[in-house]
């Protein structure tokens, strides 16, 4: 196996885990994963040829490797799940709870502008409860399930 394919596959799964944990929507999206990575395996590979350190390339490779990936919109139903609701369901369905809350929560973040620092912009706290209401009026109508 040569560096470049080496490289290309580390890349990979450090988005992929990413993306499991943090982006279900994006998680089966082969193509995004595979531009991405390749993206920042060249990027990496570009900055070593050009004598920057180990440090300097994991920058430049991480920066496309992540980018607009630092706000999440699922890690945010989580955290109002956990949160807010965690008293009425066992730890373990608290995130299974969350990906089902999540296309339910879709119009609430439809309202805001989300950049990668959304989560100290002042309008966050105001998301927090508007998810939070929306979350709670879901399981009033519709119960746990």
């Amino acid at each position: 196996m040569d560096t470049q394919q080496k490289d290309l596959s580390y890349f990979k799964l450090r988005l992929q885990e990413l993306l499991n944990n943090s982006f279900p929507e994006l998680a089966h999206d082969q193509k995004f994963i595979d531009e991405r990575s390749s993206w920042a395996s060249n990027a990496y590979e570009g900055a070593f040829t050009a004598g920057n350190s180990i440090e300097q390339c994991e920058h430049y490779a991480n920066y496309i490797l992540f980018e607009n990936l630092h706000f999440s919109k699922f890690d945010t139903v989580f955290q109002v799940v956990c949160n807010e609701f965690d008293s009425i369901m066992a730890d373990e369905e608290l995130r299974p709870f969350a990906l089902k809350m999540f296309p339910v929560c879709e119009s609430v973040f439809a309202r805001y502008e989300l950049t990668d620092d959304f989560t100290s912009d002042t309008e966050f706290d105001l998301l927090y409860t508007e998810l939070t209401g929306t979350i709670a009026i879901w399981i009033e109508e519709n119960g746990l399930q």
